[in-house]
């Protein structure tokens, strides 16, 4: 594989036949990161936050205030909008995909969004779920990791995916009244966020931890005052707090209401535990599923020297030789090959409802991993027989949708610059059709790696 194919399909979210094969493939990846657009158009038409706060503070509102019998029906209302925005955004983020001018940088939206995964397998967070990658993830991508992960954790998605904006310190004002200490966020931040498993906090860091984040919750209702003060999306109530010092792996933190648990995020950050494990998930996701050690350890260097510039990590992963190894050795999960194959068409956008309907077929629905340990980036999750058969038959799909306007034997040359090997290419020439050529080339062993 070239190294222009790298830069395009390794790098970015693949080639598009008016794509022309970057003359240096390391400058154009670097110039993205200073054309990078934090909200592009595809977006610009959906909700914010704040106002999606304020929707759900009024049907929390209408609920308190109905009959015992209207209520499920409140909810109900309150969740089919919900869909109707999850759709919206699902279509949204795929239109940026296949429209994006900075596919390196977009991706880099879609790993970070993987690794602070909220699911919409909880309900409640449906219509949230896309603004938290549009308002957390997308305009920090490039800055600090803490405040990146400061976005994440305080956006209501993620303080209701992970129960955190109920929780209640036994020992706060409001102890009495609450729902009990809930420790998902804290345990959530360390193992997945920020330290990784196995790096030596305990249960008790976490129930710790988990104590100095009470009073972390969503913001007011506004009543009649016309919504969130300040379009607010985050809130900390002193109430909810529990009082005193927290002691979280072998430092004590003074009681200082909200600052107590960004005291701790912050040294959370620059642990070295959290470089490798950020470090090994950004070399895992761009280079190997069992990334080079070195690399690892070279990209963990950077965050930890620069406080956890990304950019500057950024900058480091384009620079390693590793990195541009020829070798096509990470296959393509299902929004990998979904957006790839869309963009090798010369697809500019899909209708909402069919892209969620497409990354459903395909085992990776958006925003719904089940889990908040996200979707797995390695090859045994997605290469089993029968998820590469759900491909044929999508493949076949947009290949009879693409009718006469893309012609294979010209294609794949443009869209597998360098890497075409001449039994794909001899498979292609002699298929029976025209759709049955585009499929084949959306299901070569070259197109379903990158």
């Amino acid at each position: 594989m070239t190294s222009s194919a790298l830069a395009l399909n390794r790098f970015g979210l693949g080639a598009r036949p008016d794509d022309a094969p970057p003359a240096d493939p390391q400058r154009w990846l670097l110039a993205q990161l200073d054309a990078y657009e934090p909200l592009p158009a595809a977006w610009k038409p959906l909700p914010r936050t704040s106002a999606l706060i304020d929707v759900w503070n009024s049907m929390q509102r209408s609920v308190r205030e109905a009959p015992e019998g209207q209520r499920s029906g409140i909810r109900e209302g309150y969740l089919r909008e919900g869909s109707r925005e999850y759709q919206a955004a699902v279509g949204a983020r795929t239109t940026s995909a296949l429209q994006t001018a900075t596919p390196f940088a977009e991706r880099l939206v879609h790993f970070w969004s993987n690794h602070f995964a909220v699911s919409v397998d909880k309900l409640l967070i449906v219509g949230l779920a896309g603004s938290f990658e549009a308002d957390a993830i997308r305009p920090h991508v490039l800055g600090r990791f803490e405040d990146l992960l400061l976005a994440v954790v305080r956006h209501p998605a993620m303080l209701l995916y992970l129960d955190q904006a109920q929780s209640t310190g036994p020992g706060s004002m409001m102890g009495s009244r609450g729902r009990g200490l809930n420790e998902n966020l804290a345990r959530e931040i360390l193992e997945l966020h920020t330290l990784g498993v196995r790096s030596g906090y305990t249960q008790e860091d976490v129930k710790e931890f988990a104590r100095a984040l009470t009073g972390w919750t969503l913001p007011g209702d506004g009543g009649t005052s016309g919504g969130t003060p300040g379009g607010a999306t985050f809130r900390f109530v002193p109430a909810l707090h529990e009082p005193g010092t927290r002691t979280i792996l072998g430092k004590a933190y003074a009681d200082g209401g909200e600052a107590q648990a960004r005291a701790v995020i912050h040294d959370l950050v620059a642990a070295p535990a959290t470089a490798l494990h950020v470090a090994r998930k950004l070399a895992r996701h761009f280079v190997a599923d069992d990334p080079p050690q070195a690399l690892v350890q070279r990209l963990a260097e950077t965050f930890a020297r620069t406080g956890g510039d990304l950019t500057s990590v950024y900058r480091e992963l384009i620079a390693s030789p590793e990195a541009w190894q020829p070798a096509a050795a990470k296959f393509k999960s299902p929004w990998d090959w979904s957006i790839s194959s869309l963009r090798a068409l010369g697809r500019r956008s899909m209708a909402p409802m069919q892209a969620a309907n497409l990354m459903t077929q395909l085992g990776q629905p958006v925003w719904r991993p089940g889990s908040p340990a996200g979707y797995s980036d390695t090859a045994a999750t997605w290469a089993a027989p029968d998820a590469l058969m759900r491909r044929v038959e999508v493949a076949q799909r947009l290949a009879q949708e693409a009718g006469d306007a893309a012609d294979a034997r010209s294609l794949a040359p443009q869209v597998l610059p360098g890497v075409l090997t001449e039994a794909t290419a001899t498979a292609i020439a002699r298929a029976e059709s025209g759709g049955t050529a585009l499929a084949l080339l959306l299901v070569s062993p070259e197109f379903l790696r990158r």
